[in-house]
């Protein structure tokens, strides 16, 4: 298995020789640059990845379009990538490079799986980098100085680049002569208000044989999911914590996006689905909340977490949205309704207790799936009492049997 190194070598080529003759394992070098002269001799070249991007290098060079250019090769060397991944060569990942190069690698790197070593080093590695990483794992080390030439900085940096996914290659391939894990995998959603529901029904799960993975539902947690879903990594999906919903409605912080709540649906995975903390839109700290919601009820979570509470019409908002989702999905669902709150602050004598506004959610998230296949399940429990998410456990494995019978 080799290591691919990824990048531009018409303007790295120094970089790229330095790390390449440091590396431990075999290499595989792909060069996605358009313009120059490449500066070192690529396994797989410019040429060859602009048609695996569905053109051709001398129509990039003569458009000048620097930014299209950008778009093809990305595509191109994706898909060789991939290919490479499919045919077992790969062990890794690294480049280097900055926003142009890291923009070409980072969108390679989205397209292998989770768990495959990736290693971006970029000078764009040291702000919001969610536009590099997007729901994959990749590793960004920032490149300090520019990368550009060997110096007495980035000689370090990339010395340790290289040491880094020597290792992870080396740990990527020890496991892949492991045995295979035997448990099916359920995907399971939480919050910290969601967290006594989710516990004790990742323990029921995992006394009838499986193993949970557990994703915090702030945005990037519910795309992670979506996307592995989609993927086909879980036999179920316990997606008790629906949070994310209702800061995409309202306009919190925390939103997943509108293809929250999609993947299992379109997929057919099995899914038990809930009402998780829809009582509540989150903000920054109490300075940051928006000054038209500063008259409503607020609760300071923690220093840097702000919670709102949503009122009957956009519960009523929420409830229709899951509802429909829930109602389109073409896999088996069960719909749990927690009558008694849902979350730990939305119970009787709790901040957030507002009965209205949860049977405001909870009807119209029942008149939406009316006449579907969509099981429902009502409880007079909260989300949180042991016995509800023992039962959404239950029903889970029930709904991951049937399917597999």
């Amino acid at each position: 298995m080799a290591v691919l190194l990824l990048g531009t070598f018409d303007t790295k080529g120094d970089e790229y020789t330095y790390v390449r003759d440091l590396l431990g394992h075999e290499v595989v070098l792909l060069d996605a640059g358009v313009m120059g002269v490449p500066g070192l001799a690529a396994d797989i070249g410019p040429a060859a990845v602009a048609a695996a991007g569905g053109t051709s290098l001398e129509e990039l060079r003569s458009a000048g379009d620097r930014g299209a250019a950008l778009q093809v090769m990305a595509a191109g060397a994706a898909a060789i990538a991939r290919d490479l991944y499919e045919r077992g060569r790969l062990s890794g990942v690294l480049a280097l490079g900055g926003s142009g190069g890291s923009s070409i690698a980072a969108a390679v790197m989205r397209v292998l799986p989770v768990g495959l070593p990736k290693l971006l080093v970029s000078t764009m590695a040291s702000g919001d980098v969610s536009a590099y990483v997007g729901q994959s794992d990749v590793t960004l080390m920032y490149s300090v100085v520019d990368v550009a030439g060997i110096n007495s900085i980035s000689r370090q940096i990339l010395a340790n680049a290289a040491a880094a996914i020597d290792g992870m290659a080396t740990a990527y391939e020890t496991r892949q002569g492991a045995p295979a894990g035997e448990r099916p995998l359920v995907a399971a959603t939480m919050f910290g208000v969601t967290t006594p529901a989710v516990d004790a029904a990742r323990a029921r799960l995992a006394e009838l044989g499986y193993e949970v993975l557990v994703f915090h539902a702030t945005g990037s947690g519910g795309r992670a999911m979506e996307a592995l879903v989609a993927s086909g990594y879980f036999a179920g999906v316990l997606d008790l914590t629906t949070t994310e919903l209702a800061d995409e409605l309202v306009g919190g912080v925390l939103s997943a996006g509108p293809g929250r709540l999609n993947a299992a649906g379109a997929a057919g995975v099995p899914q038990v689905v809930s009402l998780g903390a829809v009582d509540m839109v989150n903000f920054g700290p109490m300075g940051t909340v928006p000054e038209h919601f500063r008259d409503r009820t607020l609760l300071v979570h923690n220093p840097t977490v702000t919670l709102m509470r949503t009122t009957p019409a956009e519960n009523a908002e929420i409830g229709r949205l899951i509802g429909a989702k829930l109602a389109a999905a073409t896999g088996p669902v069960a719909l749990f309704v927690p009558r008694g709150g849902v979350s730990a602050v939305d119970v009787e004598g709790g901040p957030f207790w507002d009965p209205a506004a949860d049977a405001a959610c909870f009807e119209a998230a029942l008149l939406a799936v009316a006449g579907s296949d969509v099981q429902v399940v009502e409880s007079d429990d909260d989300i949180n009492a042991a016995r509800f998410a023992i039962a959404a456990a239950d029903r889970l494995h029930e709904l991951i049997q049937k399917g597999a019978g």
